[in-house]
C-alpha cells in the first residue's frame, strides 16, 4: 500500500501523543443531533479517539464498544470516564482488520472514521454489526471542503463517505437521512471544514 494512506497504530500515537489532548472534549454534533431521542441500547463507537462520544453516549444510558487503534488515545478517555466505569469497553483494536460481532448493536456510529473504499470486507462488516431495528450512523467532510483544506498527501477519494456507503444499502434497510449540512460547531484550529456530510439509516432486518 502506499505509504501516504498507511495509518497505522504509530502514526495514530505519535498524533495524540504530540498534545495533551488532540480533540475539544466535547461530542460531535452530528451524534448529538442524530442519536439524542433514540432509547439507550448497545452502541458501538468506531474510532473512538479520546472518548468523547463515548462517554456522551454511556453518560444516558447506552452500554458502549468504543473502540480505537491508539493506546494512548484509549487511556486518556478511561482517565476521563471514571464516572461510568462499567458502562464503556475502551478496546484497543483495527476495524480494517477485524470484525464486531454481527447483529450486536443497536447503534453503530462512524464520525470521520478513515476507512479506505479496498477495505471492503470491513464497512460490510460494520454494517453487519447493525441489529435489526438499530442505527447506522456515519458523518463526514463534505468533499468541497476536503478539496482545499485537506492534509498533505491525503486523497479523500481514497476513503468510504457517507453518500458512497448510503448508495451500497439495500432494502433491508431505512435510509432516514443522507444529506450534507453546516458544522454545529467549528472545526478544529487550521481546518477549512464548514460541512458534515451525513448518513443515518435504520435496519429493518
Amino acid at each position: 500500500m502506499d505509504t501516504q494512506h498507511t495509518r497505522d497504530a504509530q502514526f495514530w500515537d505519535e498524533r495524540y501523543g504530540s498534545r495533551d489532548q488532540l480533540f475539544s472534549g466535547e461530542p460531535n454534533g452530528v451524534l448529538v443531533t442524530e442519536v439524542s431521542e433514540l432509547p439507550p441500547g448497545q452502541a458501538l463507537d468506531v474510532g473512538c479517539g479520546e472518548g468523547a462520544d463515548a462517554l456522551w453516549l454511556a453518560r444516558r444510558g447506552w452500554q458502549v464498544t468504543a473502540v480505537d487503534i491508539s493506546r494512548i488515545a484509549l487511556e486518556r478517555a478511561a482517565e476521563a470516564g471514571t464516572d461510568v466505569t462499567g458502562r464503556v469497553a475502551w478496546t484497543r483494536g483495527d476495524l480494517t482488520g477485524i470484525r464486531p460481532p454481527a447483529g450486536a448493536f443497536d447503534l453503530v456510529s462512524v464520525q470521520y472514521f478513515p476507512l479506505p473504499r479496498h477495505h471492503h470486507a470491513a464497512l460490510h462488516g460494520l454494517l453487519a454489526a447493525v441489529a435489526p431495528g438499530g442505527t447506522l450512523l456515519v458523518a463526514g467532510h463534505d468533499l468541497a471542503d476536503l478539496g482545499s483544506h485537506s492534509e498533505q498527501g491525503f486523497d479523500p477519494s481514497y476513503y468510504y463517505h457517507p453518500g458512497d456507503i448510503a448508495e451500497l444499502l439495500d432494502d433491508a434497510w431505512a435510509v432516514l437521512v443522507n444529506e450534507t449540512r453546516s458544522r454545529t460547531a467549528p472545526a478544529p484550529p487550521g481546518a477549512g471544514h464548514t460541512h458534515d456530510t451525513v448518513l443515518r439509516a435504520r435496519r429493518l432486518r
